[in-house]
């Protein structure tokens, strides 16, 4: 199985979401297209179905009539059963073939019936009770009513198949006549209508839906186009543009997209060309300081010696000047050189020596150089070890315990543990904790976690710095407080690190040496 056939059934199961627009124009569509080809087809059944069992209807009823009148009232007013039944036979031998049941009295007043040419054993029972009253009931003769007794059918159903029944009698005291006809010719025709229209009805929705289909293609084209452009666009290719066709809603929308790409383009761009602007002006000005600032050191090294030394040939009203200038100078040196360490990650050219690092030793040097020993506990074994980079953990290490040790309270508590391909490094101090507020701007360059006292030895610039050491490690550094109290900085960084070569100056130091690391402070 390729890469892409996961993502083409991705992409296909995508499309087939009910939340998919095109779903939803192919569903909404075929709806339509199936109600009105549902209506359409109700309307079409139902007048053919009435035309159909109308015309025959009439040709039955109106043949039925017409021998009523001529052959049923041919008979005498009492006939025996012979005449009725050879007259039942000439009026069901009619055009239509109905079956015919006659009933009348004899002059004793009993009934005799004859038939012929319907179902065997067509009877009176076969006939609607409402039916045979609706026949027998003699109306009023008036101008409006020119016979007393009337015509009337219905339609029923015997042994699953469908009848026309009607009924009529003859005037002056003639029998009663009775007609059957089977209408299972015109349900057949019904029944292959229906057949038809939903055959028609299926085909209507298919071909909706296909129609369907291919005018959501058509309009959600552009719609596709514009998705990936964003994606594109959010991808960082600013240089991406949409083709712009015709005057419609659509094309309105791709040159608006246009317009707001080009404008985030150059955004983009001049604001990529001001932070250029500055980190140049940083990194020149921090090389431009380093010089003056190597002579400055010097002397104020000489005036340190000077303060230190026990002749006591320094002026004292000078002495408080002269100890400002060595700690400031100190301070601005360290600023520089932290300055100089930012601008090397903002400019991507931070790079890792990587080298099998014991955390137990490299942890102890960098408390041991610092002359920390006496403040920091340590609970490391040796045997932990990880491919990092000596000088640049000594970096993070050492802003992360003198933070702890300038801001917490003493002793700070240093210990190491492996969790899965990763080696865990938590500082933890006994000082009040970090405010919840600050929490979320500790690794902020020069944050202040007090604003009424903007100064302080530190540069506020470490704490970011061993984040961003940690980072191109592929580690995090996470702050928080224990719930005994007291903050805690976690450090995760993953045993094996590939990387590629140093690319800096062998001899920059990153801030967090052993002088700075006193200044690093940032709570």
């Amino acid at each position: 199985m390729t890469q892409d056939q996961p993502q083409d059934r991705q992409r296909f199961w995508s499309r087939l979401r009910f939340t998919s627009l095109r779903l939803r124009l192919v569903v909404v569509f075929g709806l339509v297209a199936l109600t009105a080809a549902v209506s359409v087809s109700g309307i079409a059944y139902w007048l053919n179905r009435e035309a159909v069992l109308t015309r025959a209807q009439d040709a039955v009823l109106g043949d039925f009539e017409q021998e009523m009148r001529n052959r049923a009232g041919s008979l005498p007013e009492h006939p025996t059963e012979d005449e009725l039944q050879h007259t039942a036979g000439q009026m069901a031998n009619s055009s239509q073939r109905f079956g015919v049941l006659l009933v009348a009295e004899t002059t004793g007043g009993s009934a005799v019936t004859g038939s012929a040419g319907g179902p065997d054993g067509f009877s009176l029972s076969d006939v609607p009770a409402s039916l045979r009253t609706a026949v027998d009931k003699k109306q009023k003769v008036t101008d409006a009513n020119k016979s007393a007794y009337h015509l009337y059918w219905q339609r029923i159903v015997l042994a699953d198949t469908p009848y026309l029944v009607a009924g009529s009698r003859v005037g002056g005291g003639g029998p009663t006549g009775y007609m059957l006809k089977s209408l299972e010719p015109e349900a057949k025709d019904i029944d292959s209508l229906a057949w038809s229209l939903g055959i028609a009805t299926a085909l209507a929705l298919v071909g909706s839906a296909l129609l369907a289909q291919a005018l959501a293609t058509t309009v959600l084209k552009p719609v596709h186009r514009l998705g990936t452009a964003a994606r594109r666009l959010g991808e960082g290719r600013l240089d991406t543009r949409l083709r712009v066709s015709g005057t419609d809603e659509l094309a309105d929308l791709s040159r608006t997209f246009n317009s707001a790409a080009e404008a985030l383009e150059k955004r983009v761009e001049d604001m990529a060309a001001r932070e250029a602007s500055s980190r140049r002006f940083v990194a020149d000005m921090s090389h431009e300081l380093r010089t003056p600032l190597t002579a400055i050191t010097a002397v104020t090294e000489v005036l340190e010696e000077e303060l230190e030394a026990e002749s006591g040939s320094m002026d004292p009203m000078i002495e408080p000047a002269v100890r400002l200038v060595v700690s400031e100078t100190r301070r601005l040196n360290s600023l520089v050189e932290n300055l100089m360490e930012v601008t090397r990650f903002d400019a991507g050219t931070a790079r890792l020596v990587l080298d099998d690092v014991d955390v137990a030793d490299q942890i102890t040097a960098c408390i041991d150089a610092r002359a920390w020993l006496d403040a920091v506990e340590l609970d490391a074994e040796r045997g932990i070890h990880a491919q990092l980079d000596p000088r640049r953990l000594d970096v993070i290490l050492a802003n992360l315990i003198g933070n702890a040790l300038k801001h917490g309270g003493s002793p700070v508590r240093v210990s190491v543990t492996e969790v899965a391909d990763e080696v865990v490094i938590a500082v933890r101090d006994h000082g009040p904790g970090i405010p919840e507020d600050v929490l979320p701007h500790v690794f902020d360059r020069f944050y202040k976690a007090s604003a009424s006292r903007p100064r302080s030895e530190g540069s506020g610039l470490g704490l970011s710095i061993a984040l961003a050491n940690a980072h191109i490690h592929g580690g995090e550094i996470t702050a928080g407080n224990t719930p005994e109290g007291g903050a805690v900085f976690t450090l995760r960084l993953p045993r094996d690190v590939s990387a590629p070569a140093e690319s800096g100056a062998p001899d920059s130091r990153a801030a967090g040496d052993g002088r700075d690391a006193k200044g690093q402070g940032q709570r």
